[in-house]
């Protein structure tokens, strides 16, 4: 019979998640964690459906958290993955610039990667760029020799494995979701749809549902998670010679997203996109994907309304791109222009968990709130997953000074 009682109860099965659990473990040995996760399988939301790719830290403000862990844990991540044989590789990536706009931004952008501790970050020229993707147009690149792949699934997998290694008394549950939760005098009280289970602490690392377990626990919010789908395409074998690596774009600080790049998976395959485009259902990957639960919830939140409005023009161009495959490869022959229509088929999508503030403007770092007996991570936009085990380690130490 399974055991009802553990000192901390961690929701949510990504990679924040599991990288919090497994570093409290570390620290506490003996302190015993339940880690609920309602999906059959680990790592399932915005954990197992991105990019997989570990950032590099070039693009985010110097002295913020996201630059802060990204660079951090970056670091921690691919000691990580050596010690425990996880598929990875330090591939590097081009940052290209397509036009004159864009090749003078590249020393603010190589400024910025030099202050957030980037190494061997250097501007190439067409020919040199060339040399190391020679299907990719551009006026001159970043060349970022530190960004790497890596199977984010198996990170998770071995986060779990690892936290019931240290404390047998530990446990992992999966396809259990969390339906209710009391604070008592006495402790906490977490209701699942099989089960109660009670600890003196609750972390909450909820991906695209923490605002309303956060309002749940009493928190008065200045801000709702939005979601925003992106739909990926895959080059077909007939293209993959022509992708090595990695091939961004730079990025336009007008705009919430990044933008098409291509990027090589650990499985040998290739992804190019993404688009982004308002999703209808905060878990929803495919474009008929509906709830009227969260539809209402956002379309009656002012902010949604704002950050529309602010970007409307980018905002109709990215559902036509959603909506065209000739469009969206468009988009892509920007980078490759040999690139053919028959060259890429639909691939997977993932959904992005936006932080919108009241006035309709992303909140784009990591937000983290302790109330009461209970953390919420609110908002760990990318490079949540590069960065997973930095983070896990800060909520950790704070966990064990706040609540030893």
């Amino acid at each position: 019979m399974m055991n009802k009682n553990f000192d901390i109860i961690v929701v949510g099965g990504g990679l924040v998640g599991l990288a919090t659990a497994y570093k409290i473990q570390k620290k506490a040995n003996k302190k015993s964690i339940l880690l609920i996760e309602k999906e059959e399988h680990l790592a399932s939301h915005q954990s197992g459906r991105n990019s997989g790719v570990i950032h590099s830290g070039l693009y985010y403000k110097p002295g913020s958290l996201k630059a802060e862990n990204c660079v951090a844990g970056r670091k921690e991540l691919v000691d990580f993955a050596k010690k425990y044989n996880i598929r990875h590789d330090i591939c590097g990536k081009l940052v290209v610039a397509t036009n004159q706009k864009e090749l003078n931004v590249l020393p603010e952008l190589l400024d910025r990667g030099i202050q957030n501790g980037l190494k061997n970050l250097s501007i190439i020229n067409q020919n040199e760029m060339k040399e190391i993707e020679p299907f990719v147009s551009g006026l001159g690149a970043i060349l970022v020799p530190e960004t790497g792949i890596i199977d984010y699934r198996q990170v998770a997998e071995k986060l779990a494995f690892l936290i019931k290694e240290i404390n047998p008394n530990s446990s992992i549950l999966t396809n259990t979701k969390v339906v209710d939760f009391k604070n008592e005098s006495t402790g906490s009280v977490v209701i699942t749809q099989k089960d109660k289970f009670k600890c003196e602490n609750i972390i909450f690392c909820c991906g695209l549902f923490s605002d309303r377990l956060a309002k749940n626990d009493g928190l008065d919010l200045d801000m709702k998670i939005v979601g925003f789908r992106g739909d990926y395409f895959s080059l077909k074998d007939s293209a993959k010679h022509k992708v090595k690596n990695l091939i961004y774009p730079v990025p336009n600080p007008e705009f919430p997203f990044l933008g098409v790049h291509f990027t090589r998976m650990t499985n040998g395959e290739f992804e190019c996109g993404p688009n982004a485009v308002f999703t209808f259902k905060r878990e929803g990957y495919s474009k008929l994907d509906f709830s009227i639960k969260d539809t209402i919830d956002a379309l009656t939140y002012s902010g949604t309304w704002r950050l529309f409005i602010k970007h409307w023009r980018f905002g109709m161009n990215e559902y036509v791109k959603a909506a065209s495959k000739r469009v969206f490869l468009n988009q892509l022959k920007k980078l490759i222009p040999s690139l053919k229509i028959d060259e890429i088929e639909s691939g997977r999508s993932g959904v992005r968990a936006m932080a919108l503030g009241i006035d309709g403007e992303v909140i784009d770092d990591f937000k983290i709130i302790y109330n009461n007996k209970n953390i919420h991570v609110l908002n760990a936009p990318s490079p949540a997953a590069t960065a997973c085990l930095s983070i896990g380690e800060k909520i950790a130490s704070n966990f064990l000074k706040k609540y030893n």
